[in-house]
């Protein structure tokens, strides 16, 4: 019975590992595929409108998004069913000793499987994003384009739209890298505080020393004129004992 509940427990473990593989692998792609759709939209962004070429690629990467998004999400649910499982083996496992290193497999499985979800997510919404940007700026490049065939005069203006289009780009770009940028200023505007406020912290803690300090040289000062007020006082008897000695 026991050999058989443990060769269970490996047989989850080892469908988990499997799973978190092909996951890992999927994502990879994933990532990819959103990294190069955003760079075949920008060039495509510059050709002609002419040209169906980036219509099918466009598609096609949009067909081949959906697919891989479709299989990660089976694959993270068929992982979630086997932590599932594995989580009810512990709980019905009646050797206690071995139960703390069983939750801690289990724990290790979830935590995989939560940063697998939390990365499929985080790409899948940068990936629409991008897209309903692009399909943004295409929707704007195609009108222009429309009337600029359709129109054949006002050729004047239709570069200048198509000037500010592009220029709209390059300040997405530009707002991007500045925000990064501040950012970095902030963490180190912010570094910089906590060591403002170390150095007040010790100039207060010299003010409240200086009182003392204060007093301390009062003190010495007036011990030094009363010292010179006696020494002064002794040198004029003497200098007059002197002179009445000397009429004398």
């Amino acid at each position: 019975m026991a050999a058989g509940t443990s060769n269970y427990w490996e047989d989850l473990r080892k469908q988990a590992r499997q799973l978190e593989n092909e996951l890992d692998l999927k994502l990879v792609s994933f990532s990819k595929l959103c990294t190069s759709y955003s760079h075949s939209n920008a060039r495509d962004g510059r050709r002609d409108s002419s040209d169906t070429t980036p219509l099918l690629n466009g598609s096609s990467q949009d067909r081949m998004f959906e697919t891989m998004a479709v299989e990660i999400e089976q694959l993270l649910a068929r992982l979630t069913g086997v932590n599932d499982k594995m989580a009810e083996y512990t709980n019905s496992a009646g050797v206690p000793s071995l139960n703390a290193a069983l939750m801690h497999t289990l724990q290790r499985h979830r935590d995989i499987l939560q940063d697998y979800t939390h990365e499929f997510h985080k790409t899948k919404a940068n990936f629409l994003a991008i897209r309903e940007r692009e399909n943004l700026m295409g929707s704007v490049r195609k009108d222009i384009e429309s009337y600029k065939s359709g129109s054949g005069v006002n050729n004047r203006r239709t570069e200048l739209f198509l000037k500010e289009h592009d220029h709209l780009r390059n300040s997405d770009r530009l707002i991007e890298e500045t925000i990064s940028i501040a950012m970095a200023t902030k963490e180190n505007m912010t570094s910089q505080r906590g060591m403002l406020k170390s150095i007040q912290s010790r100039m207060n803690t010299l003010a409240n020393r200086f009182p003392a300090v204060n007093s301390l040289i009062q003190r010495i000062n007036l011990r030094k004129r009363r010292d010179s007020l006696i020494l002064g006082g002794v040198v004029g008897v003497c200098t007059i004992l002197l002179l009445l000695y000397a009429f004398h």
